[in-house]
């Protein structure tokens, strides 16, 4: 009998089928606009001015932290690039605050002083690929912002109003960087933080999973696995009945939630029954309260297959602490759009690219603390995934380098509208708290210990 050699490729028809939807959704929808008007012309010329100015700046730092990518926690020659590059502008950046020895801080009062909003820059890469979720766009476009925002300040005391901060955050890639920050204060007394993500569309608002980790460890009683089979308890009978109660569980669960697991460690030899075995899970729902919810059904399997197993069982949930969906403010969500229409970008809004394909960030942590954007810049061909080798390459293409400009003035613009509109501020608040207000996240996801 001849079995087969390599894996089954998978069909492509659905994928191609999701991109042509895609594409005609794209061309139906409607360009998304504000009511506000925002910051007046002579402000926005002023900023675009200060991005262009700063580009060739922004650029080189781009490909050099492209060059040396590090990883989450790791990324001090990032941290010090960014200190560098603020240094060299006037600004007394501090390297190693809110409990994150490559997180940094920069800040400036404008004016008068007034309402505060931050900007957010990620530099962490990920292990084997580098930048293949374009993080060093993400640092460079919210490092421009606040640059071009501190040099219209400087040269016109008067300009504007307001609290500038730079966050910058370690520790996004597989960990949640800006939830330990928000632990030590990195986001009390802002009304306003704002960041962006380099994809394939430019993309107003989309979904953004939720996402815990857990771990699952059964544990059995060795035996025999011939003389006295009946004499063990097996771990690993229980891990996989847990691993095939995901299974089965999924045709009950939200479409866009996603459980993924692996069978970590399953025993020793297959003449011992296994005395432990150990089931590493990511769960991820759209919202919060299905995040929950799905949490407390993991919970419930895994004593499940304890019990028909006759083992015990220990879950940890949150080994790092666990993302939440991102919460989009829709007045900043519009300014935004606005300010990439003013580029010649046409940014998506919600609904046009599917949520099946939606990720996670720990951005969604800020977002229900405070109002937050987290839109999309294009910078690679549609379908090229996060990811990838193929975005890392993207990266650092012509058209990442040109996605600094757009996005620094996008995001520039979109905090000078939050800081001179106060029906815009007010609208924005107004929208948080419809949302739910402040939330406590750690709260969230207490008494689900087995």
């Amino acid at each position: 009998m001849e079995f087969p050699a390599e894996p089954t490729v998978p069909s492509s028809y659905f994928s191609e089928q999701m991109a042509a939807d895609t594409h005609e959704r794209t061309q139906a929808a409607q360009p998304l606009t504000s009511e506000f008007p925002g910051a007046p012309p002579a402000l926005r010329t002023a900023a675009e001015e200060a991005v262009a100015a700063l580009h060739p700046a922004l650029t080189e730092l781009a490909l050099a932290l492209h060059a040396e990518p590090e990883t989450a926690f790791e990324e001090v020659a990032s941290a010090e690039k960014v200190a560098a590059l603020l240094r060299a502008e006037g600004l007394e950046p501090r390297v190693g605050v809110h409990g994150l020895d490559t997180a940094v801080r920069a800040e400036f009062t404008a004016g008068r002083g007034g309402r505060t909003i931050a900007i957010l820059a990620e530099y962490d890469a990920l292990p084997g690929i580098g930048h293949a979720c374009g993080h060093n766009i993400i640092c460079t476009t919210g490092l421009g912002a606040f640059l071009a925002l501190h040099r219209i300040a400087q040269a016109t005391p008067d300009a504007f109003d307001g609290h500038v901060v730079l966050l910058g955050t370690p520790g996004e890639e597989g960990h949640t960087g800006k939830e330990y920050m928000a632990r030590e204060g990195a986001f009390d007394g802002l009304d306003a933080a704002i960041m962006l993500h380099p994809y394939g569309n430019d993309v107003a608002d989309q979904v953004w999973l939720g996402r815990r980790t857990a771990r699952v460890t059964f544990t059995g009683r060795p035996a025999h696995a011939s003389a006295e089979p009946f004499m063990g308890r097996n771990a690993l009978d229980a891990a996989t009945l847990f691993y095939t109660g995901i299974g089965l569980m999924r045709q009950q669960m939200i479409p866009v939630d996603r459980v993924h697991a692996v069978i970590s460690s399953g025993g020793t030899r297959a003449s011992i029954i296994t005395e432990e075995a150990t089931v590493d899970l990511y769960v991820r729902s759209k919202y919060a309260a299905t995040l929950v919810d799905l949490s407390r059904r993991i919970t419930d399997a895994a004593r499940g297959a304890a019990i028909m197993a006759g083992v015990g069982v220990h879950l940890e949930w949150d080994q790092h602490p666990p993302s939440l969906p991102v919460r989009t403010n829709g007045p900043l969500t519009e300014r935004w759009a606005q300010a990439q229409a003013e580029r010649g970008r046409r940014s998506l809004p919600l609904g046009v690219v599917p949520e099946t394909i939606a990720a996670s960030t720990d951005f969604g942590n800020v977002s229900f603390r405070v109002p937050g954007i987290h839109p999309l810049i294009k910078i690679a061909e549609e379908g090229v995934a996060l990811h990838t080798r193929e975005f890392a390459d993207a990266a650092a293409s012509p058209a990442a380098l040109a996605a600094i400009a757009d996005g620094a003035y996008g995001l520039a613009a979109t905090a000078l509208d939050f800081l001179v509109d106060d029906a815009l501020a007010d609208a924005v608040r107004a929208d948080f708290e419809a949302s739910g207000g402040p939330t406590d996240v750690a709260g969230l996801f207490q008494d689900m210990q087995v």
